[in-house]
C-alpha cells in the first residue's frame, strides 16, 4: 500500500542522488529521468535518448533503456517511503528506440512480501499511449541505509551525507524500522 506520507499524485519525486546516472543532474551523459508520483502505487517517467545513449547507429543501447527502466522502477520506493535496491530485473525489448525520442514510462508496484517488493513497468516510445518497445519486471529488495554506508566509496559517502538535501532525502525513509 502507499505510503500515507508519500509524495502525493503529480508530483515530481526528484533526483534520490544528484550522481545518479538515472535522475541525477550532475552527470552530464545520464539519463535525467524525471518521475512522477501517480495513483495508488504507480508512477511515471520519461526521459530523451540523446546521442550519449545510442548502442547501435541512431538507436538506444539497450543497457541504457534498461537502466530506465531500473531507475523508474526505484521510484516506486519513494511511494512506500522505504529504501530498497534492485535484486532482479527481467527485460524484454520489443522494438529499437531512435536517438531523440522521448520514452514514456510507467511502473506499479505487483505485491509486497517482507522485505521483497515486487513491480512492473513498460517504456512506450513518443507518447504515453505510443508502442510499446520494452518491459520489465523486477524484484526489489528493502535495505537499511547502512547498506550504501558499508559498500559505497568513504569519500562519495562522506559528501552525500554532508549535502543537507541528501540528508533530508534519508530522513525522510527513517519512519520505516
Amino acid at each position: 500500500m502507499r505510503h500515507p506520507d508519500a509524495p502525493a499524485p503529480g508530483e515530481l519525486l526528484g533526483a534520490h542522488y544528484e550522481q545518479c546516472f538515472g535522475c541525477g543532474g550532475d552527470q552530464p551523459h545520464g539519463l535525467h529521468l524525471e518521475a512522477r508520483a501517480g495513483e495508488g502505487v504507480t508512477v511515471t517517467a520519461e526521459f530523451t535518448v540523446r546521442a550519449a545513449h545510442q548502442g547501435a547507429p541512431g538507436l538506444a543501447h539497450g543497457g541504457v533503456l534498461a537502466s530506465a527502466l531500473d531507475e523508474t522502477l526505484g521510484s516506486l520506493n519513494w511511494l512506500l517511503r522505504t529504501i530498497a535496491v534492485t535484486g532482479r530485473l527481467e527485460t524484454d525489448f520489443v522494438r529499437p528506440v531512435p536517438v531523440d525520442t522521448v520514452l514514456y514510462l510507467e511502473a506499479e508496484v505487483t505485491a509486497v512480501a517482507g522485505r521483497k517488493i515486487y513491480s512492473t513497468a513498460t517504456g512506450r516510445i513518443g507518447a504515453p499511449d505510443g508502442p510499446v518497445a520494452v518491459r520489465a519486471d523486477a524484484l526489489f529488495i528493502e535495505v537499511k541505509v547502512d547498506h550504501f554506508i558499508d559498500n559505497g566509496r568513504p569519500q562519495e559517502i562522506r559528501a552525500a551525507m554532508d549535502d543537507p538535501d541528501q540528508v533530508r532525502r534519508t530522513r525522510a525513509f527513517e519512519v520505516n524500522p
